[in-house]
């Protein structure tokens, strides 16, 4: 099956060259039939730095890689944008800084591609996750956040905001047309809240995580707001 990572960046020029390149080493390695199989999709939102003009140059440079321009920020509308060009078998996303183990991916693709599931979705709160260099705060806000999905929505997946979520395209329209809409950081939560609802064979995937703190633009105050903002809108949704 063929597929296409899109990576989401916004003001990335420190690291996108440098994490692009480790992505596409690893693909390289355990998918050699490269350009036919599977492509890395660059999602940028709006950069004001180099980041546009470094994703040009990966791309001149290695023929897998493509640059998506998102004029407008917000990573739900990269990937809305991203996922909607693709003819890919299987779409999904990570984050830039890798804080996923890239061996999970190839269980992904092997989820979707051989064991019949229709999305795949990383956690960090499963028994058999493995989380590296995680803030007591931000454990905490995952979880308390996740509780209040669980309670609010009544949604059984353990982990909404991990950055790590593979589907097949087929669905990508059907779940956006079931109520997969916001723009903001609150659209993967929505993917697999209407896939639950909508009966979708959903893989859980407990995944080495290692945290990098240093550069987050997150702001856990007025994400939270925007979340349970989003929450309620999702909730008249629910079917």
């Amino acid at each position: 099956m063929t597929f296409e990572i899109t990576i989401p960046v916004l003001n990335e020029e420190e690291t996108l060259d440098r994490q692009i390149r480790i992505l596409h080493d690893f693909l390289c390695r355990h998918f050699p039939d490269r350009g036919e199989q599977w492509h890395i999709v660059i999602a940028d939102n709006g950069s004001a730095d180099q980041t546009p003009h470094i994703a040009e140059a990966l791309m001149d440079e290695l023929p897998e890689v493509y640059l998506v321009r998102v004029p407008e920020r917000g990573v739900g509308l990269a990937l809305k944008t991203s996922w909607g060009q693709s003819k890919a078998d299987i779409v999904g996303y990570m984050d830039l800084d890798l804080a996923t183990d890239l061996q999970h991916f190839i269980q992904a693709y092997n989820a979707l591609g051989t064991e019949g599931y229709d999305l795949v979705y990383g956690t960090r709160l499963h028994p058999k996750s493995r989380v590296i260099g995680r803030t007591l705060k931000r454990e905490i806000t995952s979880r308390v956040f996740n509780f209040i999905l669980k309670t609010y929505l009544g949604t059984r997946f353990s982990d909404g905001m991990c950055g790590f979520k593979w589907l097949k395209r087929e669905f990508v329209r059907p779940l956006m047309d079931g109520g997969a809409i916001s723009n903001g950081w609150f659209f993967s939560t929505e993917l697999l809240s209407v896939a639950e609802w909508k009966g979708l064979n959903i893989c859980e995937l407990p995944v080495k995580w290692t945290d990098d703190t240093s550069g987050s633009k997150v702001k856990i105050g007025p994400l939270a707001r925007q979340y349970l903002k989003a929450m309620a809108i999702l909730k008249k949704r629910k079917p």
